[in-house]
Order: structure tokens, then sequence, then C-alpha cells
């Protein structure tokens, strides 16, 4: 059976999440993909020498990587030729690269197992926690911006097609999603990941827009986590559950509130909302 049709965001994530592995870590071959009816298909490489792992694709429970996937947590050999606790079923893909160590990393959304990333070396190298810890930190990255796509293209298609008002109901999802996005994206440290959520965020933003800003709307701006602040306000969070959300203090919460109103010229919370979409800084 070929390989599925894979969706140009998947890709793209997958190839960017493949380069970064590449470049964090000290192993000099990277590859992954990710999982598609009980299999992981590999569709990006980087630091090969041969062509011989192209178009692998790697069942449940067979190989490394059909174990980290089966069981959700990273999987290694030293030596792959000699392996006794895995299946050889690709041993002509994996030897064929001159394989020595392999190390698997299950990439996770919601608990799930959605692809694997692999480092590779072809001397025998030590894993350890310094070699270990960038490869989560990609791997944990991915599932984040899997996360967070899913979710807003699952909401999105809920929007009555065609037509140019939206519901209530249609408007408090945007709502909803757009907080929870702004919430995950204030955890992320690669500046990358955060672009792209940002470009994200941006999606559902324009999604309620009843009209461009202009006039004296034009000439407000406010920083990220006053933005960040007031989408949870927005949804009716308190400023206790906005702090958890975003990892902040209340204290600081409130002094963000507090400057976000200032510049909104909003005596409430509630007002500075209003303010702020109409202005076209929240959905």
């Amino acid at each position: 059976m070929g390989a599925p049709t894979v969706l140009r965001d998947d890709a793209t994530l997958v190839s960017h999440a493949v380069a970064e592995l590449a470049r964090r870590t000290h192993f000099p071959l990277a590859f992954g993909g990710l999982e598609h009816n009980g299999s992981v298909h590999v569709t990006t490489i980087v630091g090969a020498r041969t062509r011989s792992i192209e178009g692998l694709v790697v069942r449940a429970e067979r190989g490394l990587g059909g174990r980290a996937l089966v069981e959700r947590r990273p999987r290694m050999t030293l030596d792959y030729r000699t392996a006794r606790s895995i299946t050889h079923d690709y041993d002509r893909a994996i030897l064929g690269e001159g394989i020595a160590t392999l190390f698997a990393v299950p990439v996770l959304v919601r608990g799930h197992a959605r692809g694997v990333l692999y480092c590779g070396s072809w001397a025998q190298a030590p894993v350890g926690d310094l070699e270990a810890r960038p490869a989560f930190d990609v791997a944990g990255e991915l599932g984040t911006e899997l996360r967070v796509r899913e979710e807003v293209d699952r909401r999105l298609s809920t929007m009555p097609a065609g037509e140019n008002g939206l519901s209530v109901g249609v408007r408090e999802e945007i709502r909803e999603s757009y907080a929870q996005l702004r919430s995950i994206a204030a955890t992320v440290g690669d500046d990358d990941v955060r672009r792209r959520l940002e470009e994200l965020e941006s999606r559902l933003a324009a999604l309620t827009g009843d009209a461009p800003r202009s006039g004296e709307d034009a000439d407000i701006h406010l920083s990220r986590r006053e933005i960040d602040v007031l989408a949870g306000a927005a949804v009716g969070s308190t400023n206790g559950e906005i702090a958890a959300s975003l990892r902040l203090r209340e204290t600081t919460v409130k002094s963000y509130l507090a400057s976000a109103m200032a510049k909104l010229d909003a005596s409430t919370r509630h007002a500075a909302v209003a303010r702020a979409r109409r202005a076209g800084l929240l959905p």
C-alpha cells in the first residue's frame, strides 16, 4: 500500500521538527513522520548518506519506532544490529544506512502518539540527558503545534459556510479557541513555533472582525501579554484562572489588565474587551 496523502501543513510541521532535531542534537542523522492507519510514514530525512530510509513505513509495535509509538515513550538501542529487544523488520533500511545507535521519541498529542522522531548515529554513541533533552523538546513542540492546529481546524469547521454573519454560539467558540491558543503560545519557548502559533491566532482573530481598524482604533497598541490577559477576560475567566493558564502570578495579571484598560480608555474589564474587539485586537 502506498504512502497516504499528507496534508501540506502536516508535512511542513514534520519537516521543521526534523530540521530542528538535527540542529539541536549531536546526532548526525534525523528523520521522522506522523502516524497514519497504525503506521509511521517517514516523510523527512536530514543527514542521510544513502537513500535506504526513504519511504520507510513503520508499523505499530514493530521495530524501535513501532515500540515507541505503542508504548508512548522513548526507545533506544546503542547497537541496532545486535539488539534483541526489538523486531528487525526494518533491517534493510536501518542497516542499509549503516545506523548503529538509534533513538526514537514519540510525538504525543493529548496523550496519543501521533508520530515518531528519530535520531541516529553510524557509530555507537551513548545517549544521556544532555543528548536526549533537545529531542524531547522538539517532539513536545511538534505535539503542541499539532494539538493547536487540530483544535483550531475543528472549531473552524463548525462555522456556517457561506455566511457573512456568525451566530453567537460560533463567535463564543472562536473566542474560547483564541484564548486557549494564546495561553498555549505563552508557554512555548521556541521563537519559530511561537511565530506560527501567532499566525493561527490571526486566522481566528480575523474571523469575527466586523471592519478593519481605522481612525482612533488604529492608534491602539497593546503588548502581547496585555492581549493574552484580555483574551482570557473575554471568555469570562477570573484573574486567578488567567494567571494559571498563562503561568503568571495573579498580581501580574492584574497589572497587565490595568495597563490594557488604561490604553483602551476603559473603566472596566468588560469595556476593555469591547473596545479591543472594535479595534480588531480580539475576536
